[in-house]
């Protein structure tokens, strides 16, 4: 085994055991409280077994429950899955379509610095106004910095905040045609840009303002509760001791994990949920890769 083998063996055995007990960022911290509810309800079940009648059933029709249970987990865990990729593509799009418009205006844009400057600045703001109005925020502190206080204080009292900076992007190169600085095709490129982001950013609030049915997830969840709750009765069935509890625990743990997984998927852009998507590193990107265009431009011309 060479050395870069024995290096590759160990970050990967250090990451393993890195993420199998960390607690950030994992959903054991949010489950613990239900299943220790339900750890209680099978001690006091388990107990009262030991002191009074059998109260065992068959553990058949809870291995079928079971089956019917873990695949509607699945499907609802794919469903969540489903949204938190499309949102992530859609951001991939916005980055792209930032770089675009950005690449379209300082090359066939008007030789105005000013005028470049301000256009670049408002594309970067687009990405940050669209990334606190998924997340019901109003509070924009880097917009302050990018376009000053008094311009991003009219983005906040916007009744929807992309749209005001994508019209605000809209007149500036409306301007720069208007004096000839930009001619039609330069124009009509980066005017399909800014339509393309508005759009990216319609998409990511239909996934936001359409979750999955809420009679989904209360019949879902009411399905694991009963299930939880008699699964004790079945285990006692199988005469484990109090192996039982410990195996309804388990047994609650991953169910629950999964439930919460499938549930937080639902909604990829709020900054407390499981996965959430890292809308700042990427606004973040948006704007290091554009303010390096700009001050590109002199050093490259």
């Amino acid at each position: 085994m060479t050395r870069e083998t024995t290096r590759q063996f160990w970050l990967e055995a250090k990451s393993f055991w890195g993420e199998a007990f960390t607690w950030r960022g994992a959903a054991t911290p949010r489950v613990l409280p239900p299943v220790a509810v339900f750890g209680v309800i099978a001690a006091i079940v388990y107990g009262a077994s030991r002191i009074g009648p059998y109260i065992g059933i068959p553990v058949g029709a809870h291995e079928i429950a079971g089956a019917i249970l873990g695949l509607i987990l699945v499907v609802r865990t794919n469903a969540g899955y489903d949204r938190w990729w499309e949102g992530r593509q859609l951001w991939g799009g916005i980055v792209n379509q930032s770089r675009n418009l950005a690449m379209i205006v300082l090359v066939y844009g008007p030789n105005d610095s000013e005028w470049r400057r301000e256009i670049i600045r408002w594309t970067i703001a687009f990405a940050h106004v669209a990334r606190r109005s998924l997340r019901g925020e109003r509070q924009m502190p880097e917009v302050v910095t990018l376009l000053g206080r008094e311009q991003a204080a009219r983005v906040a009292g916007a009744v929807n905040m992309p749209n005001a900076v994508a019209r605000r992007i809209g007149g500036l190169l409306r301007e720069a045609r208007a004096r000839d600085g930009l001619d039609d095709s330069g124009f009509q490129g980066a005017e399909h840009q800014r339509l393309t982001l508005i759009e990216s950013v319609g998409d990511c609030e239909r996934i936001l303002n359409t979750p999955l049915p809420r009679v989904y997830s209360i019949e879902i969840r009411r399905s694991i509760a009963f299930f939880l709750v008699t699964l004790t009765f079945a285990l006692i069935s199988k005469d484990l001791g109090w192996v039982t509890v410990l195996m309804t625990v388990l047994v609650a743990y991953a169910i629950l994990s999964i439930d919460l997984i499938g549930s937080a998927l639902q909604n990829p852009f709020a900054i407390h949920n499981l996965g959430a998507l890292p809308l700042d590193d990427i606004c973040r990107t948006i704007e290091i890769d554009l303010l390096g265009l700009l001050a590109d431009e002199g050093r490259l011309a």
